[in-house]
């Protein structure tokens, strides 16, 4: 599709694709957002495919926060369209403050694709973010690591990272539990090594092993092991 979508032509076909069944199971996953219309996210991919075939550039600008979906758009496009990678790093960082749950963050940065072609810019492009006071800010800065950065190269600089988050909000430490426990399976000699000296606070320390202990791909006397490794609260 090369014809340009207007904002009103995506609103008409977002109210087309909306479920009812999964926006009342997504309301449950999602807290705190009302305004979900229940689009899948397949279904949002191939609708930012399309917007991305036309004039994106006038759909970023002019697409208002009506929807939940509207946002997950913003991003998705920004992920999609073919454009010079620094433009998509100045989009990135203009989306950003945009963010305001954990699933717009993590299908964006599970969307940004590209990253793992300029592994060092993006690196340098998330350190404020990882060192940021805001809970999406600061998700998102862990999320592209656990999604992007699950390299050797990147082991004690991605767990120094980690370390030096401060930050009470929920997302953000079930975010840091979740890269250690995808860093655990991929890495688990160093994993373990980390486990043992890191400075998380206690509730993401527990978490994290919880998350390795539920993975199919760590054997049990691992899992008995680092079971022995939880913290008392």
């Amino acid at each position: 599709m090369s014809v340009t979508m207007d904002n009103e032509a995506v609103r008409r076909r977002l109210l087309e694709l909306a479920d009812s069944k999964y926006q009342s199971f997504q309301s449950g996953l999602v807290p705190g957002v009302d305004n979900l219309l229940g689009v899948r996210v397949p279904d949002l991919r191939k609708l930012a495919k399309e917007i991305a075939k036309g004039d994106w550039e006038a759909f970023l600008g002019k697409n208002d926060r009506e929807w939940y979906e509207n946002d997950m758009l913003q991003g998705l496009v920004i992920a999609c369209a073919k454009m010079d990678f620094e433009r998509r790093l100045d989009l990135t960082r203009e989306f950003i403050p945009r963010i305001s749950n954990w699933a717009v963050c993590d299908v964006f940065c599970g969307s940004l694709k590209e990253a793992k072609k300029h592994r060092d810019e993006v690196w340098e492009f998330l350190q404020p973010f990882l060192k940021s006071k805001e809970e999406y800010e600061i998700r998102f800065g862990v999320v592209m690591l656990l999604s992007h950065f699950v390299e050797e190269a990147y082991l004690e600089r991605a767990f120094a990272a980690f370390d030096a988050i401060v930050s009470d909000a929920y997302y953000v430490r079930m975010a840091v539990a979740w890269a250690v426990s995808v860093y655990f399976v991929h890495f688990p000699n160093e994993g373990m090594a980390y486990l043992k000296h890191n400075q998380l606070d206690d509730r993401t320390h527990n978490k994290a092993i919880q998350k390795i202990t539920e993975s199919y791909r760590v054997e049990k006397e691992m899992k008995d092991v680092l079971r022995g490794m939880k913290r008392k609260i």
